[in-house]
């Protein structure tokens, strides 16, 4: 079995504003595309004109929820690899395949050395492991490791590829290890949770909650009313009056 690091030097990872998130799946065809075009084996996709199915290393999930108070909302949950600090799929690693990086924290599969067993799948609680049917190897989210060092990439380019694309902005990369680190900040700011954090596996990336949103029978009636008066009010008076009575005679 893999053992995992003691400690790692940085704690790579992404903040996800579920607040932000539009479900527009972006980051899912970006991520594809990148990881097919550069990184390791090609995620394959099986009829993919028909009844499509395929390996892909980020989804989008989207759920109706019901506050406590209020209208009922849409939520647009990404899902992908958490990058566990106590990470499971690793330490149950017959051949070491998977492992986790001691520079960045970054869990990987060295996909020379997997054997498609699916004992990291069974072990992940989130489900983010993939078994790519075409290659016979699992298959997850790298943090896009060939693009964040890739010093002949523009520096601005130098994120994961479901960062660099999402036109809402929900998706935040850095070190958490750093508390002066954007990540950081945001999870402090905005409540950063862990997902499912009973399952002890102290996932680096950090979801951030959607915001409350203004309830309508909390708004004053004359607040959100008053301007529109004004305006009618404005339109009869002056030339729009004169033109009201001119028109009215015919």
């Amino acid at each position: 079995m893999t053992a995992l690091p003691e400690k790692t030097g940085r704690k790579l990872g992404l903040a996800i504003d579920l607040d932000t998130c539009v479900g527009c799946h972006a980051c899912v065809i970006s991520c594809k595309g990148w990881n097919t075009e550069n990184y390791g084996a090609p995620l394959s996709d099986q009829d993919p004109y028909g009844d499509a199915s395929g390996t892909f290393l980020n989804r989008i999930h989207s759920y109706e929820v019901q506050p406590d108070f209020g209208s009922a909302q849409v939520v647009h949950f990404p899902k992908s690899c958490l990058h566990c600090e106590d990470a499971p799929c690793v330490t149950v690693c017959p051949t070491g395949a998977s492992y986790k990086r001691i520079e960045d924290g970054i869990v990987l599969v060295n996909e020379s050395d997997c054997i498609g067993c699916g004992l990291c799948a069974w072990a992940c609680p989130y489900g983010a492991r993939e078994l790519d049917l075409a290659e016979g190897v699992m298959k997850k989210c790298t943090l896009c490791v060939d693009r964040i060092y890739n010093e002949n990439l523009p520096e601005g380019d130098r994120v994961p590829a479901c960062v660099r694309t999402c036109p809402a902005g929900a998706r935040h990369f850095g070190d958490f290890a750093d508390p002066e680190s954007e990540v950081s900040k945001l999870s402090a700011e905005r409540g950063g949770f862990d997902l499912m954090p009973e399952q002890g596996t102290k996932p680096v990336n950090k979801y951030l909650p959607p915001r409350q949103k203004d309830l309508l029978d909390e708004i004053d009636a004359i607040d959100v009313l008053a301007p529109l008066l004004e305006i009618k009010k404005s339109r009869n008076s002056g030339f729009i009056k004169w033109l009201d009575r001119a028109l009215g005679k015919f």
